[in-house]
């Protein structure tokens, strides 16, 4: 079946379905470069298949299997522990690239929306194939993994679209097609229809979406409930299940802490932790383009409780520099000197696409873009030689002093004294003995 551009009549409504391929596990290789092509597989944590590249499906590894196993039919399969925290960011960052086409988008589930393009073709300048490709041309470069997407008059069929040439495939199911898409497919792979139900329209004659869709309503309302009415209706091109816009904020945060042994009262040690708490956060906002509307700063003590305080932003930020001033303008609220401090922590809120700030009367917006090309060679240098080869000074002390002393309270000896070659995190497992 072709995809050629088709009349505006076959598309009442234009609906998209856009769906991550292997979301976590193409999220891990985009973010190590070095797995593309590999068999990864998410789950170590749990001891079972959380997700898998198309890579290791193709040896046979399936969802829910136990990673024992995996081993026994993959064994070069990379087994990684689940970085939901990193894949929520890039699911922010699909969302934010569809939201650049239209606003009327359902953030469905972590890996895959739907979006109204219906009127858009005169504003955007094409086809509604045309628009659908574009956006999928900029979710794979931008995301650096695949995407699959299908365009249909309604929720139902677009989400068939999207599976039909998985993966990295675009499928148009305009309004007069849509039977040619129905006629041999089973039943149960339409969306919202389950086993048992599957087994119910199996014995009344009904095992594909066609026959289905080929029953008269009286029938259909006699035999279904109201949700499977709509699913029906759907699957005869009709659009009856709208999309839900409001977005989800539970994939909308960058949370970074740091525990300290023993617990500490030393306020220049505990601000210098919080200063590098904010620079991990700003780095991994800026590596996936996202900026923070808000900021919760928080403290726990030694008897494990929490103390904390939150900042709303005029504009979004990822420029540490904001958070270092704003948690400078309140750390007594935080900071007692007759407590001992075991941890800090910061939780960027609000996380939407970093965009170019229009000018402004004050020349705000011309220091935040400064800025943003002074973190970008930051960002540059960390990356080519390591991580934090370049930090502020107000991180200064969580960077010389240890975070974990000896029981007594002293550094280690074999810490102070490195041979040649030998770093902080890098050295021999060699004990050093000194004295008479």
């Amino acid at each position: 079946m072709n995809n050629q551009p088709l009349s505006i009549f076959h598309y009442p409504r234009a609906i998209l379905h856009i769906d991550g391929d292997a979301f976590f596990a193409s999220c891990e290789q985009a973010k190590n470069p070095k797995l593309r092509g590999l068999p990864v597989i998410t789950g170590k944590e749990r001891g079972i298949v959380a997700s898998m590249s198309y890579e290791a499906k193709g040896r046979g590894v399936t969802r829910g299997m136990r990673l024992s196993d995996v081993i026994k039919i993959c064994p070069n399969a990379v087994l990684l522990p689940s970085d939901y925290e990193t894949y929520s960011l890039l699911s922010r960052r699909f969302y934010s690239i569809v939201r650049r086409y239209t606003p009327d988008v359902e953030e469905y589930s972590i890996d895959e929306c739907f979006a109204d393009i219906t009127g858009l073709r005169r504003s955007l300048r094409g086809s509604y194939e045309d628009i659908a490709e574009k956006i999928k041309h900029d979710l794979d470069t931008e995301l650096g993994f695949t995407f699959s997407v299908g365009l249909a008059p309604n929720k139902v069929i677009a989400k068939l679209g999207s599976k039909w040439r998985k993966p990295s495939g675009f499928t148009a199911i305009p309004g007069n097609r849509i039977h040619l898409y129905l006629e041999k497919l089973p039943v149960d792979k339409i969306w919202g229809i389950g086993t048992q139900t599957t087994a119910f329209l199996a014995k009344q004659g009904v095992r594909t979406a066609l026959e289905l869709a080929l029953k008269s309503e009286d029938w259909v309302r006699a035999k279904l409930t109201k949700p499977f009415h709509e699913i029906w209706e759907e699957l005869n091109g009709r659009m009856v299940l709208p999309l839900s816009t409001e977005p989800k904020s539970e994939y909308a945060t960058i949370q970074k802490m740091k525990t300290f042994t023993p617990p500490t009262n030393n306020r220049k040690f505990i601000f210098a932790q919080f200063s590098k708490n904010i620079e991990n956060a700003c780095i991994k906002a800026r590596r996936y383009k996202l900026a923070a509307k808000g900021v919760v700063f928080f403290l726990r003590t030694k008897d494990f409780h929490d103390v904390g305080f939150e900042v709303k932003f005029s504009r979004p930020t990822a420029i540490p520099g904001d958070m270092i001033q704003m948690l400078e303008a309140n750390f007594d609220r935080l900071y007692r000197a007759d407590r001992l401090y075991r941890s800090t922590g910061v939780w960027l809120l609000d996380l939407a696409e970093h965009k170019n700030s229009q000018l402004d009367l004050f020349g705000e917006a011309l220091r935040i873009s400064g800025m943003m090309k002074l973190y970008e060679s930051v960002d540059a240098l960390n990356a080519k030689y390591g991580k934090h080869k370049v930090y502020l000074g107000s991180s200064h002390e969580a960077h010389v002093f240890s975070q974990h002393l000896g029981e007594r309270g002293d550094i280690p000896e074999r810490s102070q004294n490195l041979f040649k070659g030998e770093t902080k995190r890098k050295r021999l497992g060699i004990p050093m003995f000194t004295g008479n």
